[in-house]
This record gives structure tokens, C-alpha cells and sequence, in this order.
């Protein structure tokens, strides 16, 4: 860029430094290396909070329209044991009306997925690196955070005892092999982010067209219509649901929405490792077996593109295309399509098997599983059945895979940019220290832990991700809004659904607690 380019006009968003050019070579990454070093002149992006980012070129988008990226590892995620199991059991207490909440719910998190993205791809750093510039209590929260929710094998537990149903082996054994086979997964890849992404794209894609094509089978065009009217049937909340039983499920079962908890934090960690926007000057984590090979330093904060560069804009208006397919496209519509097929196999089983309702009120979660199976085999024999149960299993082990490796990735993060003398090891040497000792607490507790089995823990983990939820709306209104130059920053609109989004989960959660003294189902 032309040296004039740093006065003038630019001087009110960037301002002067100077380092040595050797240093800019270090920073660098060999996919991308650092550049726009004249002389030992260096160009600053200035946030006022935290270390300014030293300006760099963006890279070119690639074509918007695609399949695979980091929103099929949230939707992977995010089409869940809430698309599955919880809103299921609900549909067949209260009928597919309820399941507005959900589209609300799955909608926002469409618009703080491409919020989420903003800050990531237009810095390169996690928003957990964002939350420590606003106030480092805030992102040790969400530390904190981290540890209490997602330290436990829910999921894949949850899914074993699907596996269970389908082949009588005890649950336990294959809950702990599965941790176990992921373990290994991760262990081997030459990139961790490149299997993750492989693994779960394949997973979510059995799911969505083997859960279409049963549906097909098993529902009725009247439970299609119902269901789609119970997605715009606004307002609609039976006097049971507003109930100390049934309030804090509902509340919980928003959290589970689409992504639940922190996975729309751990989005900006997968984008960056995939490259997107100013994340392709940050190195990628491997897997541990190829540390030894040639590793690139990571560096002290992220970079800035020169928002007064008209080339720059329109490379970032690409991305943001780009995204925003990831946005609408994959992360909403696949998202939709899994929750109107279960909602309609929901209604099925409830038809099919009328006194599961009375079951699930009486306090047996797990039947809801039971019920969608029974469904399956009353419309194709027990080969739909074990269809279904396959299903089950597959959602539980993949929603454990990801978490496992998203809890390591942002816990590591955090850990080697604040925890002082942590550096002194690699990033992938925290990640892969975070990543086995969750999967060995997992194995531990399943070992040794509660007797009453493992669908209990979604809804003792609802609270806190709710919470989480509330609060990262918050967070993004200010890194969005105070750490980006103004011409990158969210519109009026979208700070507007953000606010609404934190008093959304923020306000139902303390309104079950003051209401019904509780905060889970």
C-alpha cells in the first residue's frame, strides 16, 4: 500500500510503530506469510484495549457457495441430543406448537454465528482472546464456564445406551471405547481440524438424509402440515408448560437449541484453524504424533486488515458472503430440516405409543427414545427401529467428539495467551494435555460416577449453558462494537437482536429461578 495511505484519512483508525523487519518474518506462517513490511515501518490497528494488531493482507474468499467448512462442525454439533431427544419429549407432551420456541431460539443463533464470525475473521483471535480485551473476569468466566459444563460425557454416553437398545452390550463399555476411539482420531491426524471436520460432515449428513428418508415412511403429510404450523404459531404455551415441572425443561431445551453453551464461542477457534479471513496468519493445531515436525510460532494477538483499502473491503465483503452461507444455508436450513423431521417422527410416537406421555411425565427421560423407536418398528419392522437407535448413537458419539476437542481448543487458547509461564509449552502441546485429560475424567466418571445413568446430565448442564448463552450476546456487543474499526462493526439491527438475545436467555432462566425456585428440569 502506498506510504501516503498511512496519513490523511487513516490516521484516525490506525496509528504508528515500528519493529524490525526480522520480527514480521517470524510472525508469518508459511500458508500465509506476514507482509507489508517497508523498511522497519509497521502499521498498527490500535483497539485501546490490549495489544494493537499489526495490519496484514487478507486473503481471497473462497467461492460462497460450498458444503463443507466450520458451520458443518455446528451443525454437527448443534443438530444434537436437543434436535433428538429433548424437544422430541416435548412435542410429545405439548404438540409440534411448541416447537416455535425452537425456531426462535435456533434463528438468533444463526445471527451470532455470522456475529461470532466477525470478529474472528476480521482478527484471527478466539473470542475468548476478544472477551480478555474487554476484561479478563470475562473470559475467565467463561473458563470457568467450560469446566463445569463440558467436562461431562453426557452425549456419548447417552448415545451408547441407544447403542445398548440396538445390540444389548452394555452401555458403559461402548461409551468407554468411544472416548477412547477418539482419543486416537485426534491422535493420529496430520491436522486435527481437517479429521474433525471430515468426521463430523460425514456423521451429520447420515443423520439429516437417514432421518428424511424414514421420515417419509413413518410420518403423515398432516404431521408435516402440523409441524410446520407449530414452528410459526407464536405465543402458543400450554398452562402445563408454564409449570415448576415443565418451565425449566422448556428453558433448558432452548439451550439446546441449534448449538447449546459455548459452541458458538468454539466456532470462531474452528474458523481460524480453517483459515478464515485474517485466521490464515495464525498456525493450525496438529495432531501429536506430527509435533515433531517443523512448528510455526504463534503469535502474541491477532492482525487487522486496512479497513480503508478498497480492495481489503471487498475481499472482506467476500468472506462475509462466504459465512453467510455457512449462516443460512448450511447452519439454518439443515438445522430446520432435522428438527421438522423429528418433530413429525415425535408425533408418530406419540400416536403410535399413547402412554408414553404419562411415562415422561412420571420422570423417565429416556423414554422418549423408547417411543420414537417403538414408532419405527410399528411403520418398517425392527430394521427402522435399529434404524432409528442407530441414529441415537451416532448423535451422542459425535456430539462428545466435538466438544472434547472444542473444550481442549478453547481452554488451551485461553490457558497460553493468560496463564502466565504457560508458553513455555506449544499450543498443541496444552491442547493435546487439555484434550486427554477430559477424555480421561469422562472415563472416570463413567466409571465411578452417578448410578442413575446418563440422561440426567443434558438437564443438570442447562443452567449454565443458558447462562452462557445470555452472556456471550452480551460480549458481542462490545468487541463487535468497541475492538473493530467502525467500518466492520455490526449494524443498529443486529446489536438490537443481540440485546434481545441476552435478555431471551438471560431473562427466562432468572425468571424459572425467582418463579419455581429451579433451573433445570
Amino acid at each position: 500500500m502506498p506510504a501516503d495511505s498511512d496519513e490523511g484519512a487513516s490516521a484516525a483508525n490506525y496509528r504508528e510503530g515500528r519493529l524490525h523487519s526480522q520480527a514480521h518474518r517470524v510472525e508469518g506462517t508459511p500458508e500465509a506469510p506476514a507482509g507489508e513490511v517497508r523498511g522497519t515501518e509497521e502499521r498498527y490497528w490500535d483497539p485501546g484495549r490490549g495489544e494493537p494488531m499489526p495490519i496484514r493482507r487478507l486473503p481471497e474468499a473462497p467461492v460462497a457457495l460450498h458444503l463443507f467448512g466450520p458451520a458443518m462442525v455446528l451443525v454437527a454439533l448443534g443438530v444434537g441430543l436437543g434436535e433428538t431427544f429433548m424437544w422430541p419429549r416435548l412435542v410429545i407432551i405439548f404438540g409440534p406448537q411448541i416447537r416455535w420456541l425452537f425456531l426462535i431460539g435456533v434463528s438468533l443463533q444463526a445471527v451470532v454465528m455470522l456475529e461470532m464470525a466477525r470478529y474472528a475473521m476480521a482478527t484471527g483471535e478466539s473470542i475468548f482472546f476478544g472477551a480478555a480485551r474487554i476484561a479478563k473476569p470475562f473470559m475467565w468466566f467463561f473458563f470457568a464456564v467450560a469446566i463445569l459444563v463440558y467436562i461431562w460425557p453426557g452425549h456419548v454416553s447417552l448415545g451408547a445406551q441407544a447403542f445398548e437398545y440396538m445390540t444389548g452390550i452394555g452401555w458403559l463399555g461402548t461409551a468407554i471405547v468411544g472416548i477412547i476411539i477418539m482419543g486416537v482420531i485426534y491422535t493420529v491426524a496430520k491436522y486435527v481440524y481437517s479429521i474433525l471436520e471430515a468426521v463430523l460432515s460425514v456423521l451429520i449428513g447420515l443423520l439429516v438424509i437417514g432421518s428424511v428418508i424414514v421420515a417419509g415412511i413413518v410420518g403423515t403429510w398432516h404431521q408435516l402440515w402440523a409441524t410446520l404450523y407449530g414452528l410459526v404459531s407464536f405465543g402458543y404455551m400450554p398452562k402445563a408448560a408454564m409449570s415448576a415441572a415443565w418451565f425449566p425443561v422448556i428453558v433448558g431445551s432452548i439451550a439446546f437449541a441449534g448449538p447449546s453453551g459455548m459452541q458458538q464461542m468454539w466456532y470462531t477457534l474452528w474458523l481460524r484453524d480453517k483459515g478464515a479471513g485474517m485466521g490464515a496468519h495464525i498456525p493450525r493445531i496438529k495432531g501429536l504424533i506430527h509435533l515433531d515436525e517443523e512448528e510455526e510460532t504463534m503469535p502474541s494477538r491477532g492482525f487487522m486488515f486496512d479497513t480503508e483499502d478498497r480492495d481489503e473491503m471487498r475481499k472482506w465483503r467476500d468472506w462475509r458472503r462466504w459465512v453467510s452461507f455457512d449462516a443460512i444455508l448450511l447452519f439454518w436450513g439443515i438445522t430446520m430440516l432435522v428438527t421438522i423431521v423429528f418433530t413429525i417422527l415425535a408425533q408418530a410416537a406419540g400416536q403410535i405409543n399413547p402412554h408414553v406421555i404419562g411415562v415422561i411425565k412420571g420422570g423417565d427421560e429416556t423414554a422418549a427414545i423408547s417411543a420414537i423407536a417403538a414408532a419405527y418398528k410399528s411403520a418398517g419392522g425392527t430394521v427402522l427401529k435399529l434404524v432409528y437407535l442407530g441414529f441415537i448413537a451416532i448423535v451422542g458419539w459425535k456430539g462428545t467428539f466435538g466438544i472434547f476437542d472444542a473444550f481442549a481448543r478453547g481452554q488451551s487458547d485461553m490457558t497460553y495467551y493468560f496463564i502466565p509461564g504457560a508458553r513455555r509449552f506449544s499450543m498443541n502441546k496444552l491442547y493435546f494435555g487439555f484434550l486427554y485429560g477430559v477424555m480421561a475424567f469422562g472415563i472416570l466418571v463413567l466409571l465411578f460416577g452417578p448410578a442413575d445413568g446418563p440422561a440426567s446430565v443434558l438437564d443438570i448442564l442447562a443452567f449454565l449453558s443458558t447462562f452462557a448463552m445470555g452472556a456471550y450476546c452480551i460480549l458481542l456487543l462490545f468487541t463487535n462494537n468497541l475492538l473493530l474499526p467502525k467500518r466492520i462493526r455490526p449494524n443498529m439491527i443486529v446489536n438490537v437482536i443481540l440485546a434481545a438475545g441476552a435478555i431471551f436467555y438471560l431473562g427466562m432462566l432468572f425468571y424459572s429461578l425467582f418463579r419455581f425456585g429451579v433451573v433445570v428440569g
